[in-house]
């Protein structure tokens, strides 16, 4: 009975320190599993703001190239208006220089005459002497009164009777008035075509002033015009390198962001494998403290179960002693000497 007794504390003293040694290492384990959990989630949770930050920077660059993307297409259209208009005005200044090749030869033949027509008339006047000098304009250019009076004389001659003296003075008075009237046509003819070669000098004088007029304003448009689309192109290229700029650190962002993702989607395998070993863990922890559960129930039994037959065995004993002195035995006495041994609880 006493080996018995030993042998059932040493197994329930077994059983103790098995649970007491699984339940210290389910703590340890925990405390690891714990501790590399919440490494985890501060890993996660610092890669899911830097992802935000990420993405954030992202669209705020897809907004800043869409940006650019339109004022570069404003800057083309712009291009393209000054492009056409300085192709319109070149055109136009090239019709110019034509009309001006035209004019100005003709400029240069009317100023030639006008000079030959100035240079006959002073050599004219010259010719002429003092005649052509000395007299006033309205007595130059009397050429009705003078035709008149050279009309009056001759029907003086031929309808009135002269003497021979008044005659001869008619006669050198007609021819006075006849070369005078010849002098002031040859003059006023020539004045004349002077006259219609300054007119025509004057006109397309004017006309060459306009054409140089227009060739200045032109040039002058022209001007602006290029240095408005040195300016627009130089912009452009600045838009053009703010864009590059910009997509380079889209690019970047991006390989960012796969890097993290590739971060997060390890965690996210780590985790559920902690997860999975966690859950076996707790199986298998669940399993093995049902086993020890069970193996602590059936050692509880085993130890009533003897107890209770030491016991029945004693009383079993002192009905036989009683027995054997004579003395009266009870019902129950009766039983335990007569019937079955003391196999139940």
């Amino acid at each position: 009975m006493g080996r018995d007794q030993h042998g059932n504390a040493s197994s329930s003293g077994n059983s103790t320190t098995a649970t007491a040694t699984t339940t210290a290492a389910g703590r340890n384990k925990n405390a690891t599993t714990q501790k590399n959990q919440d490494s985890t989630d501060s890993n996660l949770k610092t890669l899911l703001e830097f992802k935000k930050t990420l993405l954030e920077e992202q669209k705020n660059g897809e907004q800043k190239i869409q940006e650019i993307n339109n004022k570069i297409e404003s800057t083309k259209i712009q291009i393209d208006e000054d492009r056409n208009h300085l192709e319109d005005i070149r055109t136009k200044l090239k019709q110019i220089n034509e009309a001006k090749e035209l004019e100005y030869s003709r400029f240069l033949e009317l100023k030639q005459n006008l000079i030959e027509a100035r240079n006959q008339m002073k050599a004219f006047d010259e010719k002429t002497g003092s005649f052509a000098t000395s007299k006033s304009r309205k007595d130059r250019f009397d050429i009705a009164n003078l035709g008149k009076a050279l009309e009056q004389i001759e029907r003086d001659i031929q309808t009135k009777k002269l003497s021979k003296e008044e005659e001869r003075k008619l006669v050198a008075r007609s021819k006075e008035i006849a070369t005078k009237l010849h002098t002031l046509k040859a003059i006023h003819k020539k004045e004349d075509h002077y006259r219609n070669i300054s007119l025509q000098y004057d006109a397309i004088k004017t006309r060459i002033n306009n054409i140089f007029d227009q060739k200045s304003e032109f040039g002058n448009k022209i001007g602006k015009l290029k240095t408005s689309l040195d300016t627009l192109l130089n912009m452009r290229e600045n838009l053009y390198e703010e864009r590059r700029k910009e997509i380079h650190g889209i690019r970047e962002t991006g390989a960012k962001l796969e890097m993290v993702e590739t971060q997060l989607n390890a965690i996210e395998f780590r985790k559920s494998r902690m997860q999975y070993a966690e859950h076996r863990q707790r199986r298998q922890r669940e399993g093995e403290e049902r086993r020890i559960s069970r193996y602590e129930v059936s050692q509880e039994r085993t130890k009533r179960s003897r107890e209770n037959q030491e016991r029945w065995n004693m009383l079993k004993d002192a009905a036989l002693k009683k027995m054997s002195n004579g003395e009266k035995l009870t019902f129950d006495e009766m039983k335990l000497i007569f019937g079955d041994s003391g196999t139940s609880e």
